[in-house]
C-alpha cells in the first residue's frame, strides 16, 4: 500500500482545491457580503495537508489567465465549461495573498496549466531521486505516477501509487493517457472514440498495449473477449485522428521552461502581520485566534509530529464561528414583477449552481400543478415565484407560461447543476409542463440517505432539525388540518413565500453540510453520484410510464376473494364454537389463550399474548383455528391492498397504474414502493400469482420481465470467497442440489426432493442470519438435527462461517457493515446490553452486505439498461418497474427476442462478482406469463 514518504516534496494542485472548496464549503460570507467560502475551504485543506506530510519544501500552483497551448491543439477544449461565478472569481485575489502569507510559494505560469507546471517539477524531482507527493482531485495526475511520484486526494485521503493507480484504472500509470485517449474525458471536452467508454478502454489496453500498438494490431483487436470487439477495429480506425488529438491533449507537459531553484520552493514562515490584516478583512475570528496565539501554523512547526495514518484521516466540515446556523430571512424574496425575474435569471444563469425547489396543490405527481418556484443561490438568499395562486384578493402575478418559458434553458442545462431534496418529484411534475430537468447533481434526501441510511428520516423538516438545529416552517401550521386544510395554491402569498424560499435556503445549506461529510468517504461518494443519483431520473420515467392492468381480471378476483374470506370466518367461527372478530387481537386473545388455551409463544410491549403473523405461523403447525386466521388476514389484505384498490388506482389520463418509488425508506438500499406497493404482492401462491396477471401489455406488445437467479447467495460466494460454493456456481449446477450433496453426502443425482428442500431452507436462512431453533422450526425438525445440519453446512463450506465470523467481528469494532460498492449499513445495537438486539444487529450485519449489494447491482442495471433505451431511435421497449431482483418491460412484439437478449448481457455484465451473474428472462402477455 503506498505511503506518504518522508518529507517529499509537495505540489498543490491549486486549481482543483479551489473549484473544489468552493463547492464542497459553505458559500461564506464577511459582513459586507464579500464571498469568502473558497478561501476558507482552500485554506483548511492546506493546513491539513501540511499537518500530515511535514514537508520542508512545498508548491502550489494555479492556472493563469488566457488560452493555454490546448486550445491551439483543439478550439473546443473545455468550451463546454460555464465561466468562473462572480463569487469565485473575487476569491483568487486574497486567497493568493493569504496562501503566500502562509509562507508557501505559489505559481502561476501563462500559456500552461497547472498540471503541467506540477508535471515538469514532479519529473525533474523525481530524475534526482527526490520523492514527490502530488495533492490534487484531478485523474490526469495518474500518468505522472512512478515509485517516486505517489498522489493524494485530500477530500477523501487516499493515496495512490503506481500499485493502486493500476488498481483503481485497470492500468498503470504509463497507460493512462491511453486510456484518457480513448474513453475522452466529459470534463475537459477531451472527445475520445465514440462508443469507448472505461471498461472497453481497459480491455483494449490490459489486450493488446497503448495507443500505438493497438493501431499497428488491429486485426488482432477482434480476438479479445470483450462486448463490440468484433466491430471495434473499424471503430477504432475510423476515429483515428480523434484518438490522437484526445493522447496529445490529454498529455500533461513535463518540460515546461520553469527558472525556479530548490530555495524557492522552500517552506517559509509565515508572513503574521499580512494574515491578520486578511483575516480581519474577511473576518476569519478563529483563525485570527489562532494566530495571537502562535498555534496558527502549528504543522509547520511541530516536525516531530507522528502523521496521521491515511485511512484514518478525514476532513470533517464542522461550522466555526464564521457559520452561522441561525437561518435569518431578511433576504428572502417573493417575485411579483417581471423586473425582479430578470435579474434573478441573471444571477441563476451566473451561479454555476443552485438550489431548487416547485411548490404544487397535491402530491400527485400525475395530476398535480405547479404554483410557483423557489431558488437559491447562496445561504440566506433566496427567491420565491408564484404564478398559481388563486385565492380570492390575490396580488397580480407572473403568468405561468412567461416564467418556464424564461426557466426552461436553465432547468434544461446540463451544466448548471441543481440541487434539491427529493428532485425526482420536481422532474416529473415539470415534465408534465414540457420540462426535462438535467443537471441533476445532488439530492439532499439522498446525500443523507447515503450518509447514514438509519440515522432516521430523510425528509427535509427532520433533517433541517438534524443537521441545522434549525425547526422549518410547517405546512399544516399555514393550511390547517382536516377537511378544511388549504392546498399551496390557496394560501396567501405573504404565507406561501417565506415557507417556499426556505425550502430552497434549507436545501442548499442541507447540501453544503451533507456533501463536505460524504465527500470525506470516497466509497459512499461513489454509491452517491454513481448509483443513486444517476437512479433518479430514471425512477422518475418509470413512474410516469406506469403499467398497464385489466380491472376486470381483479374485479373478478375481489368477488372470489370475498367469497372464500366469508368460507373461512364461518369455520373460524365453527372452530372457535362462537361468532367474533377475526381482525380483532383483543377477541383473538380472548379465544386462543383464555378459551381454547393455546401456548403463549410470545407477548406484546403491554404484557399480552401476542397474535401477530410470527406467532400465527408457528401456532399454524399444530393448531387449526391460527391456519385459518393467518390465511384470512393474507387474502384479506391482498383485497383492500390490490384488487379492490388497483383498478380505483388507474389514471383518468393515461389508463395506467402510476406507483412511487422511494429510495431513502430501506436500511439496505432497496427500493420500496406505494400507491400500489408493488414489492408486496406475493409471488409463490396463486392468489399473488392471479393479481400479476392483471398487469397486461398493451396492443402489439408483450410483457418481458429478467429476474437474477439466486443473485444474494452469489454474492454469498463472492464474499466469502468459499471454494465449495465459488466452484458450485461456476460450474452451473443447481446450487441447492449440491449444498444437499454436501451436507447430506449424497450423490448429486441421488438428492432426494426432500433433502434439497432442506438445503434451500439453510443456503436462505443463513443469508438472513437464521438460528437453529429457526431452520428446526421451518423445516419441522428438531433443535438438534437442525444444528447437525448447519454444522455440516459449515464443515462443507468453512469460507462461509470465516464470512460470518469476520462481519460479525467487522460490525462490532466499526458499528456498521459495507455493499461490495462501498454503501454503509450502521448498526446502533451491535454492542446493546440487551442481548435480544445486539443478536439481532448481527444477523442484520450479516445480512446487510449481501441484500445491499444486491440493491446496488439491480440499480446498476436500472442504470445501464436505460442507457441503452435512449439511444434507441424508436421506444420499442419501456422499463414500467422494479420488484426486488426483476426489472419489467413492455416490449414491442417486433423486438422481443433481440431485446431480450440485450437486457440479460446488460443486467449479467453491470458487475463482476468471483462467478457470472444469470438472469432469467421470461415474456407473456402478463405479468405473471412473463415471471
Amino acid at each position: 500500500m503506498a505511503q506518504i514518504a518522508k518529507n517529499p516534496l509537495v505540489l498543490v494542485d491549486g486549481s482543483s482545491y479551489l473549484y473544489r472548496a468552493f463547492h464542497a464549503f459553505p458559500p461564506l460570507t464577511n459582513s459586507e457580503g464579500i464571498p469568502t467560502g473558497a478561501m476558507y475551504g482552500v485554506l483548511n485543506m492546506l493546513r491539513s495537508l501540511i499537518s500530515q506530510c511535514q514537508p520542508s519544501h512545498i508548491v502550489v500552483v494555479f492556472d493563469a489567465k488566457g488560452k493555454t497551448f490546448r486550445d491551439e491543439l483543439f478550439a473546443e477544449y473545455k468550451s463546454h465549461r460555464p465561466p468562473m461565478p462572480d463569487d469565485l472569481r473575487v476569491q483568487i485575489e486574497p486567497l493568493h495573498q493569504m496562501v503566500e502569507g502562509m509562507g508557501l510559494p505559489l505559481l502561476v505560469i501563462p500559456g500552461v496549466e497547472a498540471d503541467d507546471v506540477i508535471g515538469t517539477l514532479a519529473k525533474n524531482a523525481a530524475a534526482q531521486g527526490r520523492d514527490v507527493l502530488i495533492s490534487t482531485g484531478d485523474k490526469d495526475m495518474a500518468q505522472l505516477v512512478t515509485p517516486l511520484i505517489t498522489l493524494i486526494n485530500t477530500m477523501n485521503n487516499t493515496i495512490l501509487g503506481p500499485d493502486e493507480v493500476c488498481e483503481k484504472y485497470g492500468v498503470p500509470p504509463e497507460l493512462i493517457i491511453d486510456f484518457l485517449a480513448l474513453m475522452g474525458d466529459a470534463s475537459d471536452n477531451i472527445p475520445g472514440v465514440p462508443g469507448v467508454g472505461e471498461k472497453t478502454a481497459q480491455a483494449l489496453l490490459q489486450g493488446l498495449g497503448g495507443l500505438d500498438t493497438l493501431y499497428s494490431n488491429l486485426d488482432k483487436i477482434a480476438d479479445l473477449s470483450f462486448r463490440g470487439a468484433k466491430t471495434m477495429s473499424a471503430k477504432l480506425e475510423q476515429h483515428k485522428d480523434a484518438a490522437y488529438l484526445s493522447y496529445k491533449l490529454a498529455t500533461i507537459k513535463t518540460d515546461v521552461e520553469l527558472d525556479i531553484t530548490d530555495d524557492q520552493l522552500a517552506l517559509r514562515s509565515p508572513d503574521t502581520e499580512l494574515l491578520k490584516e486578511l483575516f480581519g478583512r474577511y473576518e476569519f475570528k478563529r483563525w485570527l485566534a489562532e494566530l495571537d496565539s502562535g498555534s496558527f501554523m502549528d504543522g509547520k512547526k511541530s516536525p516531530s509530529t507522528a502523521r496521521t495514518p491515511a485511512s484514518a484521516t478525514v476532513i470533517p466540515f464542522a461550522p466555526g464561528p464564521e457559520v452561522s446556523a441561525t437561518l435569518s430571512q431578511e433576504d428572502y424574496e417573493v417575485i411579483l414583477e417581471q423586473a425582479d425575474f430578470d435579474r434573478w435569471l441573471a444571477l441563476l444563469k451566473n451561479s454555476g449552481q443552485f438550489a431548487f425547489d416547485t411548490e404544487t396543490d397535491g402530491l400527485d405527481y400525475m395530476s398535480s400543478n405547479l404554483v410557483g418556484v423557489s431558488f437559491a443561490i447562496e445561504a440566506g438568499k433566496a427567491a420565491y415565484v408564484p404564478f398559481g395562486h388563486d385565492y380570492i384578493g390575490a396580488p397580480d402575478q407572473l403568468r405561468s407560461e412567461d416564467v418556464l418559458a424564461s426557466l426552461k434553458p436553465l432547468l434544461e442545462s446540463e451544466t448548471l447543476l441543481k440541487i434539491g431534496q427529493n428532485l425526482k418529484f420536481d422532474q416529473s411534475m415539470l415534465a408534465r409542463y414540457g420540462i426535462t430537468l438535467r443537471g441533476i447533481e445532488f439530492d439532499t434526501m439522498l446525500e443523507s440517505y447515503v450518509l447514514d441510511s438509519v440515522a432516521g428520516r430523510h425528509d427535509m423538516d427532520s433533517l433541517a432539525s438534524r443537521y441545522l438545529s434549525h425547526k422549518t416552517i410547517s405546512f399544516d401550521e399555514l393550511a390547517g388540518k382536516g377537511k378544511n386544510k388549504l392546498t399551496f395554491n390557496q394560501l396567501s402569498i405573504e404565507d406561501a413565500g417565506p415557507y417556499a424560499a426556505e425550502d430552497a435556503d434549507v436545501t442548499l445549506r442541507l447540501h453544503q453540510t451533507l456533501w463536505a461529510q460524504l465527500q470525506t468517504h470516497e466509497g459512499l461518494t461513489k454509491v452517491f453520484k454513481e448509483i443513486e443519483m444517476p437512479l433518479v431520473p430514471i425512477l422518475s420515467k418509470i413512474e410516469r410510464t406506469g403499467v398497464l392492468i385489466d380491472s376486470k381480471i381483479l374485479e373478478k378476483h375481489s368477488v372470489e376473494l370475498a367469497q372464500r374470506l366469508q368460507e373461512l370466518e364461518t369455520q373460524a367461527h365453527e372452530l372457535a364454537g362462537e361468532p367474533f372478530n377475526l381482525s380483532s387481537p383483543k377477541q383473538l386473545q380472548t379465544i386462543f389463550y383464555e378459551k381454547q388455551k393455546l401456548p403463549v409463544l410470545k407477548k406484546t410491549p403491554g404484557g399480552a399474548p401476542s397474535t401477530n403473523e410470527e406467532v400465527l405461523a408457528e401456532l399454524a403447525l399444530d393448531y387449526p383455528l391460527p391456519k385459518i386466521i393467518l390465511e384470512h388476514r393474507g387474502l384479506a389484505k391482498l383485497k383492500t391492498t390490490y384488487t379492490d384498490k388497483l383498478p380505483l388506482m388507474v389514471n383518468a389520463v393515461s389508463g395506467r397504474v402510476h406507483t412511487s418509488y422511494h429510495q431513502a425508506v430501506t436500511a439496505t438500499g432497496r427500493l420500496s414502493s406505494s400507491d400500489p406497493n408493488l414489492q408486496n404482492i406475493p409471488v409463490r401462491n396463486d392468489e399473488g400469482r392471479r393479481i400479476r396477471q392483471a398487469f397486461i401489455a398493451p396492443e402489439n406488445h408483450i410483457i418481458l420481465a429478467a429476474d437474477y437467479s439466486q443473485i444474494e447467495l452469489r454474492i454469498m460466494a463472492h464474499l466469502s470467497g468459499d471454494k465449495g460454493l465459488l466452484a458450485a456456481f461456476a460450474q452451473g449446477k443447481d446450487i441447492h442440489r449440491a449444498t444437499a450433496s454436501e451436507v447430506f453426502g449424497t450423490a448429486l443425482e441421488q438428492v432426494t426432493g426432500e433433502q434439497r428442500r432442506s438445503a434451500k431452507a439453510i443456503n436462505f436462512g443463513l443469508i438472513y442470519g437464521m438460528s437453529a431453533f429457526g431452520l428446526a422450526r421451518q423445516l419441522g425438525i428438531q433443535r438438534g438435527e437442525a444444528q447437525r445440519y448447519m454444522d455440516l453446512y459449515f464443515e462443507r463450506y468453512p469460507g462461509v462461517l470465516e464470512y460470518m465470523e469476520r462481519t460479525r467481528v467487522q460490525a462490532s469494532e466499526e458499528g456498521y457493515v459495507e455493499t461490495l460498492f462501498g454503501r454503509r449499513l450502521y448498526l446502533p445495537d451491535i454492542k446493546s446490553s440487551n442481548g435480544m438486539r445486539r443478536k439481532g444487529a448481527e444477523r442484520a450485519a450479516i445480512n446487510a452486505p449481501m441484500q445491499g449489494t444486491a440493491a446496488d447491482i439491480i440499480k446498476k442495471a436500472m442504470i445501464a439498461v436505460d442507457g441503452w433505451l435512449s439511444q434507441q431511435d424508436e421506444p420499442l421497449v419501456r422499463m414500467i418497474m422494479q420488484v426486488h431482483d426483476e426489472l419489467v418491460f413492455e416490449v414491442h412484439e417486433s423486438a422481443v427476442e433481440q431485446s431480450g437478449e440485450t437486457i440479460r448481457q446488460l443486467m449479467e455484465q453491470c458487475v463482476e462478482l468471483a462467478i457470472p451473474l444469470k438472469v432469467d428472462v421470461g415474456t407473456g402477455l402478463n405479468w405473471d406469463e412473463a415471471h
